[in-house]
């Protein structure tokens, strides 16, 4: 799920900047501003899919260009909840499977790395990377 959030750059005295996400109540900071898009982008990346994790829902932007201050700097960021998901949740999960003894065998004496092949079949699969 893609969605864009306006963040607001706040630039502080002593150089960089505090990054504000008001649609959802969180922040950041960076001492440029690409930094400060990148840090954005993970601030929300990971608050999105621990909302996603406790069963709650992703609010869309309420708008484009939320309330500022005179030299603030007000700007996009896009992400993509899945995609962002993928890179970085690596939570491990134990799942048990049956297969024929024989393959058990085979695969054992080949030193194959039972789990994975069972994430790599995964995600051929479901055509994720």
């Amino acid at each position: 799920m893609k969605q864009v959030y306006p963040i607001v750059l706040h630039p502080e005295t002593e150089g960089g900047f505090s990054v504000s996400v008001p649609d959802l109540n969180i922040g950041t900071q960076g001492e440029t501003v690409a930094e400060c898009l990148d840090m954005a982008r993970d601030a929300i990346g990971l608050w999105g899919i621990c909302e996603q994790d406790a069963g709650r829902s992703i609010p869309a932007a309420s708008t484009l260009t939320p309330p500022h201050e005179a030299g603030e700097l007000v700007t996009l960021v896009d992400i993509d909840f899945d995609a962002y998901r993928r890179a970085n949740d690596m939570r491990t999960i134990r799942k048990n499977v049956t297969i024929p003894s024989y393959l058990n065998d085979l695969a054992e004496r080949a030193g194959v790395n039972f789990s994975q092949v069972l994430q790599d079949g995964l995600k051929q699969r479901l055509g994720v990377q």
